[in-house]
């Protein structure tokens, strides 16, 4: 996701390489950076959307909120994607055929 505020693992690499860790605790700390960063830049982005709700419009600031936190594809979205990706296995092609029929007759979410 291109407006991701999870660092890239390139960069939490860096981070590991650059400092003494222990990899028992490392998957906690990474977790307590993560949800901070994301809280930090939840308040941010509000408080732009409030400026520019108080300066331009409510409505701008309503495109510029949806923008920088898209919801997430619905799991059909997601099951149908994930269906393109998995290599044709030759003599399922019907079995393909079946889950991509059964999930495009499913509600979008």
């Amino acid at each position: 996701m291109a407006n991701s505020i999870t660092p890239p693992p390139e960069l939490v690499r860096q981070w590991m390489e650059r400092t003494e860790y222990d990899e028992q605790t490392w998957f906690y700390e990474s977790y307590i950076a993560e949800q901070a960063a994301r809280w930090g830049a939840d308040q941010e982005l509000e408080a732009c959307c409030a400026e520019v709700s108080f300066l331009a419009s409510k409505l701008l600031a309503t495109q510029v909120r949806a923008a920088r936190r898209p919801k997430p594809p619905s799991l059909k979205k997601q099951a149908l994607n994930a269906l393109e990706v998995i290599p044709k296995l030759v003599g399922f092609e019907s079995e393909r055929d079946d889950i991509r029929q059964a999930l495009e007759t499913l509600p979008n979410d």
